[in-house]
């Protein structure tokens, strides 16, 4: 149907004809000439129909906003160059125009960014606009990019099931009812973790996928219910093996499709300092401003919220200094208490130093004589500043002075223009649930502990550390991995740490259990988040910008209607009828 994309046409087709295809960005009749912005895929070119030129020229006059047309013309230099567009020295002189559809009245214009709502319910009219082709773009050159870099490196593409068994990672499971086994059901895969696992027992080596993978959880800017990874394993390898070629990988990709130069090599971080340092394991080093403990500087105060924090064993007390900040107002600090709370701050105390050097705080009065200096000097506090504390429970403390943190960078311009990678490395192997009165993982299952006793293990499961890590960039995590256990008596140990009886790992885990004991290699790997990725590099904060067809937060296709009704036949078909909500059994009795 066409010859040549509208956004490639260029001084080098000068005086040929031309046949272009796509829609009307602009059309416009000025009486004695019609001009048509006509665009496809790859940009924009001019159209011009002149009046003597009859039946192009009543044609053009009737062309509206995104109609779908085809246009033949002569290819000439411009009068007026347009710089802002590739196509923007010559343009097309229409000798046909077709009109192959009109556009009713569009619910938005392409070239504004329409709300979220209208957006996802006429996803195909968003995905028109040129910043949302430009994204998607990204994406797909991202894609195109670490395939070609595997592939060079001797790594096998291969698929794994999306009718799997359901076992616990973290997240609720999808689940699928099998048709011909009634009352069984298959269940999405979260990741391809222990086929993978599987693959390097049966002697792959080196294996990758895109993987698309499935969590039923609460959905938010950087998270889907569906999603897709890069998912990599290796055998035979250690830590650093893995690390120094996934981060090799970004290095080379990230040149690729938007030219930035990561770091070589990427800082390490151990788990501990991040939170320490930062309240976030996956912190944003473009933001300088770090936490500082100060639990011993407020040991011999007369406030009980510091005093029981300081002497709590698992409890902490921290400052966040911040440059200038004495200028925020009351509504202000008050506005940092209530973004704390939502990370679960009880309070918020803070001090505020004049230029002048005087100091406002509400804390100030339950300090002697010169010990609130001293406070405040080992917070790093100068004039023009102000310094929130935080006390209580550990992670509860690190969670909301970390939120604080990122939120002061942003508000007060400290964010650096500037690309910051980072290893976190040393993750706690198990997180203590109080509720369930029992250990959980904190990467999965299947990560190796650092020590290789398994009474050691056991006798010191609360602050045993693992073989996991994370790739962290400005704030995000975009990939996340471990050393596996490759020794079926390590795995049931970890199983039963976590309170996975003999009985229920050989039902879930068996096959895996069984491959363990028939010389599996050690091995570890990775997975990358691709939508997190493309997101970065595309410049926007949503990874729903770079997936086609994303939910929304409450779960829902907009455009689609989906998830939808089933009718009671099709249901049957496999062995599923829906429970009546509980207000209509209410209602009945």
């Amino acid at each position: 149907m066409r010859t040549h994309f509208c956004g490639l046409v260029d001084e080098a087709l000068i005086g040929q004809s031309v046949t272009l295809c796509g829609w009307a960005d602009v059309a416009r009749n000025l009486g004695g000439v019609c001009f048509i912005d006509l665009r496809d895929h790859e940009g924009i070119v001019q159209i011009l129909a002149e009046p003597d030129q009859g039946e192009v020229f009543d044609v053009a006059a009737k062309v509206g906003y995104e109609y779908c047309l085809r246009v033949t013309g002569t290819v000439r230099a411009r009068h007026a160059v347009n710089d802002r567009i590739r196509s923007g020295k010559v343009e097309v002189v229409a000798t046909r125009i077709e009109i192959l559809n009109a556009a009713d009245t569009l619910p938005f214009y392409l070239h504004e960014t329409p709300g979220e709502e209208a957006r996802l319910t006429y996803r195909y009219l968003d995905l028109r606009r040129p910043e949302m082709q430009r994204m998607m773009r990204t994406r797909t050159r991202l894609v195109q990019a670490l395939r070609h870099w595997l592939d060079a490196r001797g790594f096998q593409d291969i698929e794994t099931p999306i009718l799997t068994k359901a076992t616990p990672e973290g997240a609720r499971d999808f689940l699928v009812p099998a048709r011909m086994h009634e009352g069984e059901f298959y269940a999405l895969p979260q990741s391809p973790q222990l086929f993978k696992q599987i693959l390097m027992m049966a002697g792959f080596d080196r294996y990758y996928q895109i993987a698309r993978c499935f969590r039923d959880e609460a959905l938010r800017a950087d998270r889907q219910l569906e999603f897709t990874q890069l998912d990599m394993e290796f055998a035979w390898v250690d830590e650093a093996e893995v690390q120094g070629t996934t981060e090799a990988m970004m290095r080379d990709v990230f040149a690729e499709v938007i030219g930035v130069a990561l770091a070589d090599p990427f800082p390490r971080m151990s788990w501990a300092e991040a939170m320490r340092r930062y309240g976030s394991d996956k912190p944003d080093l473009r933001i300088a401003l770090e936490l500082v403990d100060v639990a011993e500087a407020v040991r011999g105060c007369e406030f009980k919220v510091f005093t029981d924090a300081a002497e709590d064993p698992g409890g902490r007390v921290a400052a966040l200094r911040i440059p200038g900040g004495a200028t925020l107002s009351r509504k202000q600090i008050d506005e940092y208490a209530a973004h704390a709370a939502k990370f679960g701050a009880k309070g918020l105390a803070y001090a505020k130093l004049g230029e002048d050097g005087a100091v406002n705080s509400p804390i100030a009065k339950f300090f002697a004589e010169g010990d609130f200096a001293t406070l405040l000097a080992r917070a790093g506090a100068q004039q023009g500043d102000i310094v929130f504390f935080g006390a209580g429970e550990y992670g509860v403390v690190s969670a909301f002075m970390g939120a604080l943190r990122l939120k002061a960078g942003k508000d007060f311009g400290l964010v650096e223009n500037a690309w910051r990678p980072l290893w976190v490395t040393d993750f706690p192997m198990f997180e203590w649930d109080e509720e369930e009165r029992r250990y959980v993982a904190l990467h999965h299952p299947f990560t190796a502990p650092a020590v290789d006793d398994i009474a050691d293990l056991k006798a010191n499961a609360r602050t045993a550390v693992s073989r996991g890590y994370d790739m962290v960039l400005n704030g995000n995590e975009i990939g996340g991995g471990s050393i596996r256990i490759h020794r079926s008596d390590m795995q049931s140990a970890v199983f039963e740490l976590l309170g996975i009886g003999e009985e229920e790992a050989r039902a879930k885990f068996g096959f895996l259990l069984d491959a363990l004991r028939f010389g599996a290699p050690p091995h570890g790997g990775v997975a990358f988040g691709i939508d997190r990725i493309a997101a970065l590099m595309a410049g926007t904060e949503s990874i729903r910008d770079v997936i086609a067809f994303p939910k929304t937060t409450g779960a829902q296709c907009l455009m689609t209607g989906a998830p939808s009704p089933i009718p009671d036949a099709q249901l049957a078909e496999v062995h599923i009828r829906v429970r009546e909500k509980a207000q209509d059994v209410a209602g009945e009795s």
